[in-house]
């Protein structure tokens, strides 16, 4: 139900100041009337002429006329009326002045708004002038606004490199699909084969979306994980693909606890555990693993050999189907450029931090703090 307009705030401010100079007018009157005029007497009577003197000579000059509390009211009246009709036209005036000079800020503001509101999250308030309230309020709208640009700019860059990622599966598909159509007598094993590696490949790019949102929101049951057997289960899983790449795979340190999914956890070592074996020497090459607990946080400690890395690639990496140049593969195990992406999702959901530095030598270095839980065993020193 919608509600009738009301008074602006501006309309407010202004009767409001005017109210005030009005009060404090009335005030000054009240103080004149209890200090003064409630002094005087009523009625002052009339004084009387002197009696000529009997010799003949002139009479005294007679007494000055002294006015009563009727006669001062009669003359302060009118004047009193008088200036507070001025009173309220300058209360008016100058409130309405004063009003829209302090609200200019927030007018401001409300344009920036609406502009936002129309789609466009480019435009800033850029307040200047000391900091008080309003430049705080625009400092923040600001921040809200560069934000919300940069949230809206990366979905948008999201759903357009998974619109793509999803159609090259689908598209594959149907170039299948007709070629098999044209030749009947084709071989039918081997399109079924090749329809299940693309369909496979499709839904594990679909699940890997849906755990990337998934990771998000947030929106999972906490309970107490060791980092450490977290590592240990990831490792061991990857121990045949480490073998098969003559990968050395190293799990070291000690417990380090935390609160949080432990699916969602262990799909993040996994994923780094995997990225650092497969993007590795072609033989050769080593991966360790740390876990310690030190500090109130509990530390992941991933590194891996490989090949040299710029530093400004490296800050690519944890963005949705980034890969570096150096790191693609096309083997069967070329990913989707959302592993470290789901990493990163998984780390900020559980309000830590991923840390990557590319090592001198070659390869990766990737550490995530996580918050400790009471459970952590003192580090020994």
């Amino acid at each position: 139900m919608a509600r009738a307009p009301g008074l602006s705030v501006r309309l407010k401010l202004t009767l409001s100041y005017a109210g005030f100079v009005m009060l404090a007018g009335g005030l000054l009157l009240v103080t004149v009337w209890v200090f003064l005029l409630r002094y005087v007497p009523e009625v002052i009577e009339a004084p009387r002429l002197p009696a000529p003197a009997p010799d003949g000579s002139p009479p005294p000059a007679p007494v000055m006329f002294v006015p009563d509390r009727f006669d001062l009211l009669r003359a302060f009246a009118p004047r009193a009326v008088t200036v507070l009709a001025f009173l309220l036209v300058f209360g008016l005036l100058g409130g309405w002045v004063l009003a829209g000079r302090m609200l200019a800020p927030l007018t401001r503001i409300t344009h920036a708004t609406r502009v936002a509101t129309a789609g466009s999250l480019s435009h800033r308030v850029r307040l200047e002038g000391r900091r008080d309230e309003f430049r705080e309020l625009s400092d923040a709208f600001d921040s809200m606004l560069e934000r919300l640009e940069s949230h809206v700019a990366e979905q948008q860059r999201f759903a357009a490199n998974a619109s793509h990622e999803l159609r090259t599966p689908l598209a594959i598909s149907r170039t299948l699909l007709d070629v098999a159509r044209r030749d009947p007598d084709g071989g039918r094993a081997e399109l079924l084969d090749r329809l299940h590696t693309v369909n496979q490949r499709a839904i594990d790019l679909t699940e890997a979306l849906l755990l990337l949102s998934h990771g998000d929101r947030g929106t999972f049951t906490r309970r107490d994980v060791d980092l450490s057997l977290l590592a240990e289960e990831a490792t061991e899983t990857l121990l045949h693909l480490a073998e098969r790449r003559r990968i050395t795979l190293e799990v070291s340190g000690g417990a380090a606890r935390t609160s949080g999914s432990a699916a969602l956890l262990l799909r993040m070592v996994t994923n780094l555990v995997q990225n650092a074996v497969v993007h590795n020497l072609p033989t050769g090459g080593t991966v360790t693993v740390h876990t310690e607990a030190s500090g109130g946080m509990s530390s992941l400690r991933i590194e891996n050999t490989g090949r040299r890395l710029p530093p400004e690639l490296v800050q690519t990496f944890t963005e949705p189907f980034q890969r570096g140049t150096e790191r693609v593969r096309t083997d069967e195990h070329a990913g989707f450029g959302l592993g470290l992406a789901i990493v990163h999702s998984i780390v900020r959901a559980h309000a830590g931090t991923l840390a990557l530095v590319a090592r001198p030598d070659g390869g990766l270095l990737v550490t995530v703090r996580l918050p400790g839980t009471p459970g952590n065993p003192p580090r020994a020193g």
